[in-house]
């Protein structure tokens, strides 16, 4: 019963993400794993995380069976783990005093943890990322992703609780539940709001399309470039006609030029005829070669159409095993390891922490995998970005759901920011969105498109991004040790067995 119980919550969770979006899962879903673990130990525990893990990391990243099944198989194991210490986790706790605080803890605790290590984390799947277009999404501006994974993670223990309580005093379960629900949604009272705009520009998203199937960028590279600089001269013909305002720059994607267009001359021709054309700065995303003949560099280049290529943004979070191979001296990978052999170079991880300077404009910038990590959008926002743009090539997903699992996660950073957010996809999905998380403009996937669209321009900091970090490594702290308490406290309460004692013969 504890391992069904276990794997029907990991499935919830997974259908509470996109596609299906069942947000209101959550709640159940974290109470279906923490009523699976009471009353077990550390190990069991563990025992029943691992099959809520596996059911729920097969159910939310299906998309990754494009890469390979072996892909999928080998993610969803290593990322099954970090399931199977928070069950172990919840176990624990599950003896102390206020455990359902405890129990909610762990979730965001064991989130930060993936998502740091090790090779950068993996933090898909955070419960703050099924919030979008549900009443809890008005905490992402008071206390951050992190806040909101542990409100939701609340909700669920005490629910948990309220089963457990409800025989005995239906009236309190029904209030502890109540109260929950209460602290959970007191942002919707009062939902975070940005400050006056300093100013208000237009702003353009280039979605050139991929040719053919749509999901093989590489060998159609060329065609890609082509296809955004066609998209950006028929905006540039619309602005000349007055159909359209005009930007004060232009947004192209991740791989709009997948070879360094400072070494390749068409490449470069074709950025400088497209941004003669609009006749204002492009963010192009390029691979460029690092000073190591053996690395690249994925970066998003402000082109200016007088001064040329000017500021620049490398992705912060290279994809281990993707974009990158950990201890690639240390692996035989023709013998041992053959689809990595694939990744001939690495893709250098980048360090900056402060906003592009587009024509005046701070801009923060995200490329791809980058939206799903705090540290760089927030290190961008609190130096002063006034904007947040997201170059993402999703192609190689194009034909499945993690699209959209990530435009989620785009319109929860808008939120939590307090920024418009611009994206910039080579197919699907790119769009404008506002600091409410609400769509201003969307392209359909597979489609060419330019979308423009008049954005604010905010200034400060939201207290979701000054206090969502703390609130993570607070709540790590806190599950360490309320996970050693609940372990010494059990060891000593332990009853130890009494030794028997011998008969004694007595000789008449």
């Amino acid at each position: 019963m504890r391992l069904a119980t276990a794997l029907l919550s990991g499935v919830a969770l997974g259908a509470a993400f996109e596609p299906l979006a069942l947000w209101w899962l959550v709640p159940g879903a974290v109470a279906g794993l923490v009523l699976a673990t009471r009353g077990l130990g550390a190990i069991r525990g563990a025992v029943v995380g691992l099959v809520f893990g596996i059911a729920f990391w097969l159910t939310l990243i299906w998309w990754m069976r494009v890469v390979g099944w072996d892909a999928l198989v080998a993610l969803s194991a290593f990322m099954t783990l970090y399931s199977a210490l928070l069950g172990a986790g919840l176990a624990l706790v599950a003896r102390l005093p206020w455990w359902p605080l405890w129990a909610a803890v762990l979730w965001p605790a064991v989130e930060v943890l993936r998502g740091d290590w090790p090779f950068g984390g993996f933090p898909w799947g955070r419960l703050a990322f099924a919030s979008i277009d549900t009443p809890f999404a008005a905490g992402l501006g008071w206390v951050g992703v992190n806040g909101v994974s542990l409100l939701l993670a609340l909700v669920g223990s005490l629910l948990a609780w309220a089963v457990l309580t409800v025989a005995e005093s239906p009236v309190r379960a029904l209030l502890g539940v109540v109260a929950a629900l209460g602290v959970a949604l007191a942002p919707t009272l009062h939902p975070w709001q940005p400050g006056r705009a300093q100013q208000s520009i237009t702003v353009a998203s280039i979605q050139g399309n991929v040719p053919g199937n749509g999901d093989d960028i590489l060998n159609t590279h060329r065609q890609v470039t082509a296809n955004h600089v066609r998209a950006t001269e028929d905006l540039a013909a619309d602005v000349a006609s007055g159909a359209v305002a005009k930007p004060a720059f232009v947004v192209w994607p991740e791989n709009s030029t997948a070879v360094d267009p400072f070494l390749d001359d068409e490449i470069h021709q074709d950025i400088l005829r497209a941004s003669a054309a609009i006749g204002v700065p492009i963010l192009v995303g390029a691979m460029v070669d690092a000073p190591d003949p053996t690395a690249v560099l994925n970066q998003g280049i402000v082109w200016d159409p007088t001064t040329g290529a000017g500021d620049r943004y490398t992705k912060r979070h290279p994809v281990p095993f993707g974009e990158y191979i950990p201890y690639r001296k240390h692996l035989d990978l023709t013998r041992n390891f053959g689809r990595l052999a694939l990744i001939p170079s690495d893709m250098m991880s980048g360090t900056r922490a402060q906003p592009l300077d587009i024509d005046g404009v701070k801009v923060a910038d995200a490329i791809c995998f980058d939206v799903a990590y705090d540290d760089g959008i927030n290190a961008q926002i609190r130096d002063g970005a006034q904007l947040l743009v997201v170059q993402t090539s999703n192609a190689t997903f194009i034909h499945t759901r993690q699209i959209e699992q990530q435009w989620a996660i785009s319109r929860v950073r808008a939120i939590e920011t307090g920024r418009y957010v611009v994206v910039a996809a080579t197919n699907g999905i790119s769009g404008i969105i506002a600091p409410d998380g609400t769509v201003v403009a969307e392209a359909a996937p597979r489609t060419q498109a330019a979308l423009v669209a008049r954005v604010a321009l905010h200034a400060g900091t939201t207290p979701g991004v000054l206090l969502g970090p703390w609130v993570g490594r607070a709540a790590a702290l806190t599950a360490v040790l309320a996970c050693l308490v609940a372990a010494v406290t059990y060891r000593r309460r332990r009853p130890t067995p009494t030794q028997p004692v011998p008969e004694r013969k007595v000789l008449v």
